[in-house]
């Protein structure tokens, strides 16, 4: 799933997390590989959806820029292909049918390097099919962190935040700037449950936010963690369980061919 964001813990990510992508169906759906396709799966973590696809008789590659990840995508799954690889320095030339991302993109605050390498990679008429965190993605929490902050007396800098949640006007733009046209595109609503009841919140912010939790001093964070926790109840705690305001990008962009 990670692309630019600290280390991951491959095996608790699909021990607690697994939401990330028993929620893609739809976007599988969206992509509709067949078999003998050639499609590169950007951003695969531990692999679950690359052999998803596999399974219908598409070839995939799943690159992540994750080590870990990619370790537990091969044991999980040792007869398919998987490459620890930047999505910013995709490096593929007119390969691919599809390139395929689900959960990844919001973690990369470069766009541009990541679109230019996948117009690249696409052969002319191939597809972008792509679904990840849009604007307004997780913005009650967000506004549960600042509070918690400034509770704290610690000043929140811009360089904290390791998201990038476009608009659909801002991530479609890009994408025709480079070459593929937008056929499909939709901002929506999508809340998450966590696992693990009252605990969730928290295995959440320790696997996803901590570019946050690093600015708070070690003797802090547990203190930090549980004020976090009291400014996102009234919203987000539900009979007992965390559920994230979620809001999803979800695109399918072709490769146009050249003029004739």
């Amino acid at each position: 799933m990670n692309m630019s964001a600290p280390a991951w813990n491959a095996r608790l990510y699909d021990d607690k997390h697994a939401f990330v992508w028993e929620k893609a169906k739809d976007i599988v759906g969206l992509l509709a590989p067949k078999p003998g396709e050639r499609i590169l799966d950007l951003g695969c973590g531990t692999g679950h959806l690359a052999a998803e696809i596999t399974a219908v008789g598409a070839n995939v590659i799943g690159i992540d820029r994750s080590s870990d990840m990619i370790a537990e995508a091969k044991t999980k799954y040792p007869e398919l292909e998987f490459e620890v690889l930047d999505g910013r320095e995709l490096s593929f030339d007119r390969q691919f049918d599809a390139v395929f991302s689900n959960a990844a993109l919001h973690w990369i605050l470069e766009p541009e390097k990541v679109i230019r390498g996948v117009a690249q990679a696409l052969k002319p008429g191939g597809r972008f099919v792509v679904e990840f965190g849009g604007k307004g993605n997780v913005q009650h929490l967000m506004t549960a962190i600042a509070q918690a902050f400034s509770n704290f007396g610690i000043r929140l800098d811009r360089e904290a935040d390791p998201w990038y949640y476009p608009s659909i006007a801002e991530y479609a733009g890009l994408l025709e700037e480079h070459g593929l046209e937008v056929r499909e595109a939709s901002l929506f609503a999508r809340p998450t449950r966590l696992e693990d009841g009252e605990k969730g919140l928290d295995a959440w912010l320790r696997m996803f936010a901590t570019s946050f939790l690093n600015r708070v001093p070690a003797e802090r964070r547990e203190p930090f963690l549980r004020e976090v926790e009291k400014q996102a109840r009234p919203d987000l705690l539900k009979n007992g369980i965390w559920e994230l305001d979620y809001r999803r990008l979800r695109i399918a962009a072709f490769k146009q061919a050249p003029a004739t």
